[in-house]
């Protein structure tokens, strides 16, 4: 297990997170593909908001499950979180926004979002 620390492009939200991370998904739906997240999914309790929460802003859409949370400085979305089938909130990272994370030494999977 190891601390990853990410913020959105302008700073203003921090965060840290406890995860291994050695594989990220990679989904075509309309709002993944069109951001080019690269995402991988953690427990709720794995997630520390360091600074900037009420910087944070979401977006809903489809379903409207998901909390889509962006920055509103800069746009930028550090992660999205919802409850799992089971109740527990679970957040999905953009491991773009990770310090010192090199995506292509991640195992790539494909999820076709824009079919479901």
């Amino acid at each position: 297990m190891e601390t990853y620390k990410g913020a959105c492009h302008c700073q203003a939200v921090g965060f840290e997170v406890d995860m291994e991370l050695t594989k990220a998904v990679e989904c075509n739906c309309s709002h993944c593909y069109l951001k080019g997240f690269l995402l991988t999914f953690v427990p709720g309790s794995t997630v520390r908001i360091l600074r900037g929460e009420d910087m944070l802003t979401e977006y809903r859409f489809n379903k409207e499950h998901i909390a889509h949370l962006f920055c509103k400085v800069c746009g930028a979305q550090p992660f999205g979180r919802a409850n799992d089938a089971e109740g527990n909130m679970t957040y999905a990272i953009n491991i773009r926004t990770l310090e010192g994370v090199e995506p292509e030494v991640l195992e790539i999977t494909q999820f076709d979002g824009k079919n479901m």
